[in-house]
């Protein structure tokens, strides 16, 4: 029982009883004992093994079984999980146990997943380039130790690329799903804001009422684009349908670089073989950013959309707001214009591979090509291209045509791959 078998391969085998729902809760914990990345940070593995062996009962009784029925998986720390402690790394929280599930987590359960614990973030969720804090200390890159696997999802990122859960959950405000995915060489969805609840996901207090969410979303990460959709949909209900169902059927925008934000040359050929691959492969490529988007001006007014978020989190006012919002329509309004004659656009996740830990050489950089999708509130798909991340972009609402196009595109470009196993794990190339 590979534990690098995707959500949907598990879940199908556990319906036809091919697989234990206990035996590989068994060896989940196993490897979580053994990992050496410090990816997750809580177990509940009395409660876990109780839920897998009826998980068990149930398939052999003949009980209906819903889409993630047995698969064990985890969840990001900053997620309320009943019986377990929400701390976000923060040592003041330490003690403060979760009584009742946060809306991500209720929806998964319902569905049939198996919750066994949960990974490591950044502290306070504050970095989108590393995950390290107080209480429960740094996350390592499965693929390469030296080597950061990005924030505050890390944790999330981390486990799925080392085989210690089947699926995740995780949030992106400036990245936070995408970065992680990308460095440690691993699907993450940030889906269109709004699509997914936020109940549940705050730090231990009263309940939060933000008067502003966007541009937060939480979304899954996975081994695979298949099990993005499943997990988008348990937990985000109905979806619209992708545009296209063919890989050559596609219309797909295109822009690898910018001197505002130059990928490194690695990075660089990848993404340009991978696209070239595409092209090979009937997908029709059009070279350049939509009319009226000027890049980097999209990036910096994203950055003052973040600003105004945890303003907004504090009750404060941010001078320039209305102008702001202004320019932010106007950049949404292009995007959907786009879009008309496009179905996807693909751009870096990040203009790095991982870097080293505490690597702070243009680390503000690594929200550029990100904040592309973030400002007009896009969905965007991280897909791992050997030691790259290609950003795919769809169209407000529609992210299974993101989705889609990042399943359909793994035969041609790759996807998950494991890292080599032993100390002298290195990025693969």
């Amino acid at each position: 029982m590979t534990p690098f078998r995707t959500a949907t391969e598990v879940a199908d085998g556990i319906r036809r009883g091919e697989l234990s729902a206990r035996e590989l809760t068994e060896q989940l914990f196993a490897r979580i004992d053994a990992s050496t990345v410090n990816a997750v940070i809580a177990t509940c593995r009395e409660s876990a093994l109780e839920a897998a062996s009826e998980a068990d009962r149930a398939v052999a009784r003949g009980d209906e079984a819903g889409p993630l029925h047995g698969v064990p998986m985890t969840v990001k720390d900053a997620f309320a999980v009943q019986g377990l402690p929400t701390t976000w790394g923060e040592p003041a929280f330490a003690a403060c146990v979760a009584d009742e599930d946060a809306a991500v987590v209720r929806r998964l359960r319902d569905a049939g997943a198996i919750v066994v614990g949960k990974t490591n973030v950044h502290h306070l969720l504050a970095d989108f380039g590393r995950t390290e804090n107080p209480l429960h200390g740094r996350t390592l890159n499965p693929r390469d130790p030296a080597r950061t696997p990005g924030g505050s999802s890390g944790g999330a990122a981390a486990a799925l690329a080392d085989g210690l859960t089947y699926l995740e959950y995780g949030s992106d405000l400036a990245g936070s799903i995408r970065i992680p995915a990308a460095y440690c060489g691993i699907y993450g969805l940030k889906p269109t804001p709004g699509t997914v609840p936020l109940r549940g996901f705050q730090p231990p207090g009263p309940p939060a009422s933000p008067a502003r969410e966007f541009p937060l979303a939480v979304g899954p990460l996975a081994r695979s684009a298949a099990d993005l959709r499943l997990a988008l949909r348990v937990t985000g209900g109905p979806a619209r349908p992708s545009r296209r169902s063919r890989l050559s059927d596609f219309r797909v925008g295109v822009v690898l670089d910018d001197p505002a934000c130059p990928v490194t040359g690695e990075v660089g050929a990848v993404l340009s073989d991978a696209v070239d691959a595409l092209a090979r492969a009937g997908v029709r490529v059009r070279q350049g950013r939509p009319a009226d988007v000027d890049l980097a001006a999209q990036a910096e007014a994203f950055g003052f959309q973040v600003e105004l978020f945890f303003a907004s989190q504090e009750g404060r006012d941010l001078a320039g707001a209305a102008e702001q919002e202004r320019r932010r329509a106007a950049f949404t309004a292009a995007w959907a214009r786009y879009f008309a004659d496009v179905d996807v656009f693909l751009c870096p996740t990040v203009f790095t591979a991982a870097p080293a830990h505490d690597d702070r050489n243009r680390y503000d950089d690594q929200v550029f090509w990100i904040a592309q999708a973030s400002l007009p509130g896009l969905p965007a798909v991280s897909v791992p291209v050997r030691q790259a991340g290609l950003q795919v972009v769809g169209p407000a609402h529609e992210d299974d045509t993101a989705i889609t196009f990042a399943e359909l595109a793994a035969d041609v470009v790759g996807g998950f791959v494991p890292p080599r196993e032993g100390s002298s794990r290195v990025l693969d190339r």
